[in-house]
């Protein structure tokens, strides 16, 4: 999730247009579905969408092999972009790449780059049911009743994604992976720092801590690199769908489990470390019966700090983005007050010293 930002090339949202491109959208998804013919017959926007839009898809197909109704997700670019984010061809890419693995992600369909259909790229997958709401799937057991196994079930579809190493034909458009990825991250983040309109010491004493306490590199494999509870649809206490995959890159398996587990990303449930879910020894079990490794307390709270570090630079963007006049956003600009609370985090973590 980490920011530098820019405008879109569109100037609305789709959402202005709402039924403006019905038409050609069912043309192409038409086309798309040997001998069909696709009728939209409800679009809504879903929520969660400060960088990419997400479209519910209601539609009803006449012909051919998926004849019937069905609920797929159209997924686009919002109105302002992130430059480090992937554009959706690649995150299309990715999905491929992972669902072909056996990570429980949407099933992708199609790809469109013809910008002629709705005036961006964008890529339809399956809709997935349940709920990716944090604050719910913490706190009601109705929602995940048994919370070791969803937590192992979220350790095996990481360790997973985890299997996948480089190269990989489908995903060279991926920068090349390098020798130290923590090195390389913490010199990234002091550059947006060095970016920003004024300082913020403690982000830069996190990253200092970073760079006096750096734990020897792994092997480098794929990582979702927002893989936290918010991303991952629930269902009936089972993952359903993966969500997210914008900021995938070749990294520190490590940095994944720092970010599931980062106290930011508990909900309020700090006595839950796996996501507010439940316990990591049960994430990392599940992760065990696919791919036997262990985090060691040490890389653990390394990868928190890290965690934080990074969520702080990147609500500071965000804020960036309303106060700079870019993005007007109530969303952006509250993002903004959450800084104090991870600055915070990160002097515990730290202890305060290098």
């Amino acid at each position: 999730m980490d920011v530098a930002q820019s405008g879109s090339s569109s100037q609305h949202r789709i959402a202005g247009d709402r039924w403006a491109w019905q038409e050609s959208l069912e043309r192409y998804l038409s086309g798309v579905s040997p001998e069909s013919d696709v009728r939209i017959t409800n679009m809504e926007l879903l929520s969660g969408g400060a960088i990419q839009e997400n479209w519910l898809l209601d539609v009803h197909v006449s012909g051919g092999p998926k004849a019937g109704k069905h609920r797929w997700v159209l997924r686009t670019d919002a109105l302002s972009v992130v430059d480090v984010s992937l554009s959706r061809t690649d995150e299309y890419a990715v999905l491929k790449t992972v669902h072909e693995v056996g990570v429980d992600v949407p099933t992708p369909f199609w790809l469109c780059t013809d910008l002629g259909v709705i005036g961006r790229e964008f890529f339809v997958m399956q809709a997935v049911g349940g709920t990716a709401a944090g604050h719910r799937l913490v706190k009601d057991d109705s929602l995940v009743p048994d919370r070791a196994a969803l937590c192992r079930e979220l350790g095996r579809n990481l360790a997973k994604l985890h299997s996948i190493k480089p190269p990989q034909q489908a995903l060279g458009f991926l920068p090349a992976p390098v020798a130290d990825p923590a090195q390389a991250t913490i010199e990234q983040y002091l550059g947006f720092l060095d970016e920003l309109p004024r300082a913020f010491p403690v982000i830069e004493w996190g990253l200092r801590w970073l760079r006096l306490n750096k734990p020897d590199p792994a092997e480098s494999c794929l990582i979702h690199r927002d893989f936290r509870t918010g991303n991952f649809m629930v269902e009936q206490g089972a993952v359903s769908g993966i969500l997210d995959w914008e900021f995938t890159a070749w990294g520190d398996w490590r940095e994944d489990i720092g970010w599931l587990t980062a106290k930011c990303w508990r909900f309020g449930k700090n006595e839950h470390v796996a996501g507010g879910i439940g316990a990591l020894s049960d994430v990392m079990a599940g992760y065990s019966e696919v791919c036997p490794r262990e985090v060691s307390p040490e890389e653990l709270r390394y990868w928190q700090v890290m965690a934080h570090v990074r969520w702080a630079i990147v609500a500071v963007q965000q804020a960036e983005r309303h106060l700079s006049g870019k993005q007007h956003s109530l969303e952006l600009a509250l993002t903004g007050r959450l800084v104090p609370e991870l600055e915070y985090n990160i002097l515990t973590l730290t202890g305060g010293r290098p």
